[in-house]
């Protein structure tokens, strides 16, 4: 459901073998819908998948940041962000006693039953536009590549920032 007129295919020609420009430009485009979706239920595209996370089980803030991409300070405020609306809270680990576990609050579920529902719809939607065939192989794709190939950025002197809108 974007809000602008799709790019004419002959104006990204030149760009269709640039495989980061592609999934950036396909990336920030469904973030910034989703972002607009998730932002009527309180949630946004970077603390959903942090929920999401957080509710598969017993993490630390360290570990839930390595599952999500985020950086530790980025963490910090996406967990203060949920504890304040009572969708998560900090509690001991059953495991360490000097680490702190995430667990999403039954309002936390609530939520992200909302989010989910949203989400599939978003989902159905942007895979609608590909044939039948094609969906599910295209989401099994990027799951490798996310898995393997892409699951951590190489080391660079100057690394590249993830800009997400802010929500």
């Amino acid at each position: 459901m974007a809000s602008s007129a799709p790019t004419p295919a002959a104006a990204i020609q030149p760009l269709n073998d640039d495989l980061c420009w592609l999934l950036s430009r396909a990336s920030h485009a469904l973030t910034t819908e989703l972002m607009a979706a998730l932002q009527e239920i309180g949630l946004s595209p970077r603390s959903h998948p942090v929920l999401v996370a957080a509710g598969a089980g017993e993490h630390t803030q360290i570990e839930l940041a390595r599952m999500v991409g985020l950086d530790k300070t980025t963490m910090v405020v996406t967990l203060d962000e949920l504890e304040a609306a009572g969708l998560a809270e900090r509690r001991p680990s059953p495991r360490d006693r000097r680490a702190r576990v995430i667990a999403v609050t039954d309002a936390g579920r609530s939520r992200l039953a909302q989010a989910e529902t949203i989400l599939a719809r978003i989902r159905e939607d942007v895979l609608g536009a590909l044939p039948a065939g094609d969906r599910q192989p295209f989401v099994d794709a990027l799951v490798r590549l996310v898995g393997g190939r892409l699951s951590e950025p190489v080391a660079t002197p100057s690394p590249v920032r993830r800009r997400l809108p802010r929500g």
